[in-house]
């Protein structure tokens, strides 16, 4: 991996590594003819460093490798050169808490017959992934999105054709929300614009299932398997918007927000509409594995 030295007496605080390249995120470039840029085919993934080490980084490799198989990718994906790149701008950036994004597309355009296919890779890291202490506190509010999540080719993927997701993050926002949450043309409740959605009913943790379609998260399979280590009934079942408004609990997942309670679904409340017992359990314990496999969070 080669490296460019910051401007002299200039304080980085954001770094990136393209094909491999580590460098001040203002000097990197892709090509124009990109197919992430001219078509939008590419994948990402979003993931948190803490105190320079990247939480379950390997996993979400492993995802996007996945993804790009499954999409009919033809180009080859070096893991390793992947996972360099990340500890690379995470090590760089020297921050106690990062927002890492890595971002894989197929490449160039322009690239010649006789060439073999290949990749561009960005990885990126900016210091401070944190959300406000006092919006645990009080947990946050979803506004259901008015557009339904169908089944399509990339449905199940994190490709970066994303302007549908954030438009309806930005509805959700100017209605005073936290989240969009998603539905699909049946009505079975899907997941948020960038997060997983879990419903504590009775005893029972309960996530809508992978063939929804729902995003296969890194921090929902956690979830899962902190419940289940801790002996929390819990199940992959289909979910209405009626089961989330009957709920005990809601929360969402997400690497950044690791969990977020949800105390109210429009204007209807949730449980208490405090955050919820359980939910601030699996908080905890989120937190705690996160310090064991990466240092203190």
């Amino acid at each position: 991996m080669s490296h460019t030295d910051p401007p002299s007496g200039a304080a980085v605080r954001e770094w990136a590594c393209v094909n491999g390249e580590l460098m001040p995120a203002e000097q990197a470039r892709v090509s124009v003819f990109d197919s992430g840029f001219m078509q939008g085919v590419g994948l990402f993934e979003t993931m948190r460093a803490y105190r320079g080490r990247v939480f379950r980084a390997e996993r979400h490799v492993d995802r996007l490798i996945q993804s790009a198989q499954a999409l009919g990718w033809t180009a080859a994906i070096d893991a390793d050169a992947l996972l360099e790149a990340i500890h690379a701008v995470t090590a760089a950036t020297e921050a106690d808490s990062a927002r890492v994004r890595l971002t894989v597309t197929t490449g160039s355009l322009r690239a010649v017959a006789s060439e073999s296919p290949g990749v561009t890779s960005v990885a990126s890291a900016s210091p401070g992934a944190d959300y406000p202490h006092e919006l645990y506190q009080r947990g946050a509010t979803l506004a259901v999105s008015p557009w339904r999540q169908a089944p399509d080719p990339t449905a199940g993927h994190k490709t970066t054709s994303y302007f549908g997701r954030l438009a309806a993050l930005r509805a959700a926002h100017q209605r005073g929300a936290f989240e969009a949450l998603y539905l699909t043309p049946d009505l079975l409740v899907a997941e948020g614009s960038i997060s997983s959605v879990f419903a504590v009913l009775g005893d029972e943790l309960r996530t809508p299932p992978l063939d929804t379609p729902v995003l296969p998260g890194i921090t929902r399979a956690t979830v899962l398997e902190l419940a289940a280590a801790g002996g929390i009934p819990n199940r992959e079942a289909p979910l209405r918007l009626d089961d989330l408004l009957q709920a005990d609990e809601v929360f969402l997942a997400n690497s950044l927000m690791q969990l977020m309670p949800v105390v109210r679904i429009e204007r209807n409340a949730i449980g208490t509409e405090k955050p919820g017992e359980l939910t601030l359990r699996l908080l905890e314990q989120y937190r705690e594995l996160v310090a064991r496999e990466c240092g203190d969070a």
